[in-house]
This record gives structure tokens, C-alpha cells and sequence, in this order.
């Protein structure tokens, strides 16, 4: 993931003493105008370059950002107040190069009380510089902190969204079509987890009348992804944050389930789960839509009305497994991931 091995931002106070620590050190090994020179020279490649650092960092978000991380970024901590935040620092590390180049001269062709003065000044100046941007080396350390943590979701693996009200089936289907349990992070806007796990086009069951286009799957992983507090409640309940990262998703499913609970076990009605499901097909209007009847094995609470509501593309219990793998089937068709193969030169 592009943010997660983001260095710590220093502060002004932590820049400044680090250099004129090191700065002090270089200039008892030498004497005279030397020790001067090497002092000036210390300080201000040490400031320059740990800014120039802190802005190389990070990843450019036009070019190095899928647009799923960078529409989740931006969501989380305003992506245009970071790119200033990097400009400026940028513009102190370029400025400090400019006082050492400034001073440099003077500390060569004089004695040396008039050098110690001048090196005094160029640090007071190096030290003003870096405090100008402290407000900005902490918005940027915060960025780091709030991004570094993301969930490790892979934006260029085959991916399935599972969304619909709680208790609804979705974590439980997620846990149960992985290989191994599903992993569990958090976004910084929800206190929720998300749902994360994979499975390979192999773990679904093998059939006889399988096409070669199938079995090309076999061994394709697949990214299958519940993410509660974004899209269990309708579009109007969401805050801007959340509205951002839905949006963020867009760029990630390849195929959406939306499941409902026709028995309204999971304590919203029927109706109320129907009006956001249309609301997630509205939105991913371009990502194929299955809407998944849950808890067949409570088929005896449903009656005729609900059935002929819900128009549900299929139906299945995540309790009894029944029609669990037809479902999962049915989203990688969905998907519909052509694997690049490798090229075959001709013979």
C-alpha cells in the first residue's frame, strides 16, 4: 500500500536541533574559518535535505495513486491542503540552499569574529525558515498517521463488494466464501471494521462442464470486501467523509451484492432494505448489481408479496451454505476478469 511505509514528519524544533546539534559537532573537529564553514555547511544540508526528504515521500497523487487511494485519501485529509503543505516545505528546503549559498562567500576572505557573526546570522535565518513551516510539517505528519493505517486492499485484484443493512449476512458470507477467516481494519472516518478476504477461482467447486474461459480462473485471486458504516444505511445518512469514500469504492468493485433479509430478522423492514439497494445500483450504475435473498432457511416467515418485492437475482442461506457457492459463482462471472496469459511466440 502506497502509504504505509511513510517516514515521521520531524517538527520545526526537532529539525532545527538535530542541525545546529550536528552543525556544533562538525565545527570542534576543525578550527578557525574552517570550523565556521563546516558548521553553515552542516546546518543547512541537514535542514534541506530531511525537508526535501519529507516532501519525496510521498507518492505523487496524479501519477502514483490508483484513484480509489487517492479519492480515500482526499476523503480523509483534504488531498489539495497536503499538496500545499509539501509545496511549502519544499520551498524552505530550496531556501535554505539559498542562505548557504548566500553566506558561504563571507565566511572565507575575513577573521574569524566576523565569520562566527555571519554563521549566527545564517542560522538565525535557517531557523526562522524552518519555523515558518512548523504549522505545515504537522498537518503533514498527521496525514501520515491517518493514511499510513489504511486497510491493505489491493485496487488491481478482482474485486466483489458485498454491502446491505446489518446483520444482514454480509460478514458472515465474507468469512465464509475465504479461504481463511476474513481479515478485519478500520477506516479512520468509521469506527467499524472492514470485511477483507480472498479466495482463488479454484476454491469454488470442480464441475465437469466447466469451459476452458473457467478454468482460466483457477488460480486468479479474488478480493471480496464488506465494508459496514459506509453502505448499510441510505446516501442521506452518510456525512460528507462517508459519502467521499462510497464514492472512493466506485473505483474498486468489480461486481456489488447487495443481500437482503426478507425475513426482517436483522430488524429493518423489507421495504427500507429494497430503497437502499436501489440507491447503490443508482450509484454503481456501471459495476454489475446482484441483489441476494439471505436466510432461505427462514423461508417460512417469508410470504408471496415479499418474494415478488425483492425481483432477488438469487437466493441462499450463509447458515445452511445452500446456494452459497452459486452465488460466489455468479459474482466472478460478474466480474468477468480476463487474466492476461502470456504471450506464446509462434512456432
Amino acid at each position: 500500500m502506497i502509504f504505509e511505509d511513510l517516514p515521521t514528519t520531524p517538527t520545526s524544533e526537532e529539525l532545527i536541533d538535530k542541525a545546529f546539534s550536528r552543525a556544533a559537532r562538525a565545527g570542534k573537529a576543525k578550527g578557525g574559518l574552517e570550523a565556521q564553514q563546516s558548521m553553515l555547511q552542516t546546518a543547512a544540508n541537514i535542514i534541506s535535505d530531511n525537508l526535501e526528504n519529507v516532501v519525496t515521500a510521498w507518492p505523487d497523487f496524479e501519477y502514483d495513486a490508483h484513484p480509489f487511494y487517492y479519492e480515500l485519501a482526499d476523503a480523509i485529509v483534504d488531498v489539495d491542503a497536503l499538496r500545499q503543505s509539501l509545496s511549502e516545505v519544499m520551498w524552505a528546503s530550496r531556501k535554505a540552499r539559498e542562505i548557504h549559498e548566500e553566506y558561504q562567500p563571507r565566511l572565507r576572505k575575513t577573521d574569524v569574529d566576523t565569520a562566527r557573526k555571519h554563521r549566527k546570522q545564517a542560522f538565525a535565518r535557517l531557523a526562522d525558515i524552518v519555523e515558518q513551516v512548523d504549522d505545515h510539517l504537522l498537518q503533514i505528519n498527521e496525514a501520515r498517521n491517518d493514511l499510513r493505517d489504511l486497510p491493505e486492499i489491493n485496487p488491481d485484484e478482482p474485486t466483489i463488494v458485498v454491502a446491505g443493512y446489518p446483520n444482514v449476512g454480509k460478514s458472515s458470507f465474507v468469512n465464509d466464501v475465504t479461504s481463511a477467516r476474513g481479515e478485519t481494519a478500520s477506516y479512520p472516518f468509521t469506527t467499524k471494521g472492514i470485511g477483507l478476504g480472498h479466495f482463488e477461482g479454484a476454491d469454488l467447486s470442480a464441475d465437469s462442464e466447466r469451459t476452458d474461459r473457467s478454468a482460466m480462473r483457477d488460480h486468479i485471486r479474488y478480493q471480496i470486501v464488506d465494508t459496514p458504516g459506509l453502505l448499510d444505511r441510505p446516501p442521506a445518512e452518510r456525512n460528507e467523509i462517508e459519502s467521499q469514500a462510497v464514492s472512493a469504492i466506485e473505483h474498486l468493485a468489480d461486481c456489488m451484492l447487495v443481500m437482503l433479509d426478507p425475513s426482517a430478522e436483522c430488524g429493518y423492514p423489507l421495504d427500507s432494505q429494497l430503497e437502499l439497494r436501489d440507491s447503490i445500483a443508482a450509484q454503481f450504475e456501471t459495476v454489475p448489481v446482484l441483489t441476494i435473498a439471505n436466510k432461505t432457511d427462514r423461508a417460512e416467515v417469508w410470504d408471496d408479496s415479499r418474494t415478488d418485492a425483492m425481483n432477488a437475482d438469487y437466493t441462499m442461506s450463509v447458515e445452511t451454505g445452500e446456494n452459497v457457492e452459486t452465488v460466489l459463482e455468479a459474482a466472478v462471472e460478474a466480474v468477468d476478469y480476463e487474466p492476461t496469459l502470456p504471450f506464446e511466440e509462434e512456432q
